[in-house]
């Protein structure tokens, strides 16, 4: 699995004129939760989320495993730069003053707060703190906490995603025991969605003796958080459970009915995939998520699968199909001309790899925003020109063009044609083939480096080195263990790697941190392509400034347009489904997935234990 870009998922709702004009009215928004544009599905007093069971049994134990490319971890902190903490510890053992709806695209009701109104002219959001809201400790959640969290979350001792997140915020204030109010430094639709769904923790974690720890020393303390579960037993390199809370102060309320059903939820930890794989064949844990083509036709099976016991699934989502992409890092000399980067997206011929290694069971990503409204296609609309005729000589021509189109090698399209092209690309920018090497005029060989942290990573690049190889490039694919591969990805230290990208139907701030000129030079950060451009820093601001869909769409598709003839990523592939196997002897599960959920998400939050 390849490593996931930071990203805040917020999600798109309908759209009506009206509700646009009152989104930042105090007195027609102030409710038990809020939505993008304004269209809460569930009503005050709601009962329970409509895909929740609710007379799923409550016990036992839901069995699962790390995707992490990572054999263990070495601190109890998810905030924190250095070192990696165990899968899923943000989820389940911190709360948020707001929960996400899994059948909304932008849609978060109260949890810790028991409602949230937001100011006439959009400079604030304002939350009300639930009396009974309760740290694993016994403690009240009280204003002073949440103000901990967010100062502790801006602070340089965490990851700079958060810091990028919340740029836009100006600043938290107590107003009472219970009540606190998020600052803006300008109207952003989204902010009070991210502000109401950053992790709430206890002013207590990381005290000694009454005295506080810097927050970066804070590593192995177990978290004092409030979410449904804490830590219970751990074997290092081996697993974590999380034990539900039997105390859990949400227990009854209707966010969380029907949910959190398994006393237990333990994460098992496999060194490779191959491990992994046979150690669910073995009946070793509960549920797998397939992510190779070729293990979900050919190695998810065996004696258990025909015995029924265990049971492989296909479930269709309306998620975004994100932007799974080769990262291209223009940091480095080599890749810093345009038409360099088209040249190399030119070699890969995605059809043979998706007839020969794929079973036909994927489809090409091309793109920012695919299966979501801000997908673009064709010529740019007069708003969009609007947009983009400002930046005209300072983006590449082509933006003011079609759409781009992922270069094919079927029907009257071949891959000897597009070398062809990528070879005209490539002289254009100064590079020729000398003694048997694609050099520049200094005589210096096209030599990159492609980094990954598992072996088996090569088998995909393969095909795309035999092909460059044709032009001159010597691509070398470099396989390191995980650790160091974090700290060079961290640094910046590499010229090519992968990167699945999560989608959004509501892109906003989260894009900041992948595209803004700022996170180029922030280390950690998601700007891995090192995209530096005035043009997309405007665009983004425009993007996260739209107060409606009228205006987002617009500022959405410019962008998507810049990104994608700027040819920072080579787009890889998705998957429309999740593709899930599990032990159906031992779990159970609701009718049907909410469309707009991760699949492990799903099964946390709503499967069950048979008793």
């Amino acid at each position: 699995m390849r490593r996931s870009a930071p990203c805040l998922h917020s999600r798109l709702a309908t759209l009506c004129a009206a509700v646009a004009l009152v989104a930042w009215s105090p007195a027609s928004w102030a409710a038990h939760g809020y939505a993008l544009w304004g269209d809460l599905k569930y009503p005050a007093g709601f009962k329970s989320f409509d895909y929740v069971n609710l007379n799923a049994p409550q016990g036992g134990e839901l069995r699962l495993v790390s995707n992490q490319r990572v054999s263990t971890f070495d601190k109890y902190n998810p905030f924190t730069i250095r070192g990696s903490a165990p899968a899923y510890l943000g989820t389940l053992v911190f709360d948020t003053l707001l929960t996400p709806s899994l059948d909304e695209t932008a849609s978060a009701y109260g949890l810790l707060a028991s409602d949230v109104s937001v100011a006439d002219d959009g400079l604030s959001a304002t939350f009300k703190l639930r009396a009974e809201a309760r740290f694993h400790n016994g403690d009240p959640v009280l204003a002073a906490d949440v103000r901990h969290s967010f100062d502790t979350l801006m602070s340089p001792q965490t990851m700079p995603a958060y810091k990028t997140l919340l740029e836009e915020v100006a600043g938290l204030d107590v107003i009472d025991e219970r009540t606190v109010r998020f600052r803006f430094k300008r109207p952003n639709r989204e902010l009070p969605l991210t502000v109401g769904t950053i992790p709430v923790f206890s002013r207590k974690w990381g005290m000694v003796d009454g005295k506080a720890k810097p927050f970066d020393e804070v590593v192995m303390d177990v978290p004092i958080g409030s979410g449904r579960y804490k830590i219970g037993p751990v074997v290092f390199g081996r697993d974590i459970t999380y034990v539900r809370d039997p105390n859990y102060w949400a227990r009854d309320l209707n966010v969380k009915r029907g949910t959190d059903n398994f006393d237990r939820i333990t994460v098992k930890i496999y060194k490779d995939n191959t491990a992994r794989l046979e150690g669910f064949k073995a009946g070793e844990y509960d549920l797998l998520q397939v992510f190779s083509a070729g293990d979900w036709a050919r190695r998810v099976n065996g004696r258990r699968f025909d015995s029924g016991e265990l049971v492989k699934g296909e479930f269709a989502h309306r998620l975004p199909s994100g932007f799974q992409s080769y990262v291209l890092n223009t940091r480095n000399p080599k890749l810093s001309d345009v038409r360099v980067r088209q040249a190399l997206g030119l070699a890969m011929d995605y059809e043979w790899m998706n007839r020969q290694m794929f079973y036909n069971s994927y489809h090409r990503v091309n793109g920012l925003f695919g299966n979501t409204d801000c997908e673009t296609r064709g010529l740019p609309s007069a708003e969009e020109l609007a947009l983009l005729e400002p930046w005209r000589g300072k983006v590449p021509d082509a933006v003011f063009g079609p759409m781009t189109v992922p270069p094919r090698t079927d029907g009257d399209s071949s891959l000897r044609a597009n070398l062809r092209k990528a070879r005209s690309l490539l002289r254009e920018a100064g590079w020729e083939v000398r003694d048997g090497a694609l050099r520049n005029a200094k005589g210096e060989p096209m030599v990159l480096e492609y980094l990954d942290s598992r072996e088996g990573g090569v088998r995909t690049v393969a095909p795309w080195i035999r092909n460059l190889e044709k032009l001159g490039i010597r691509l070398n694919f470099r396989s390191v263990d995980y650790a160091l591969y974090q700290q060079r990805v961290d640094r910046f230290e590499y010229e090519m790697i992968s990167i699945a990208f999560p989608g959004t139907n509501n892109p906003g701030q989260e894009y900041v941190e992948i595209f803004g000129s700022k996170a180029a030079d922030t280390p950690s950060s998601g700007n891995f392509a090192g995209v530096k451009s005035p043009a997309v820093d405007a665009l983004l601001r425009r993007m996260t400034s739209s107060r409606t869909k009228a205006e987002l769409l617009p500022a959405c598709h410019a962008l998507e347009r810049v990104i994608a003839h700027s040819h920072y990523l080579i787009p890889q592939w998705t998957v429309n489904e999740h593709r899930m196997a599990y032990n159906a002897a031992r779990l159970g599960k609701p009718e049907r997935m909410p469309p707009y959920t991760q699949a492990e998400t799903w099964a946390m939050s709503t499967w069950w234990a048979k008793q």
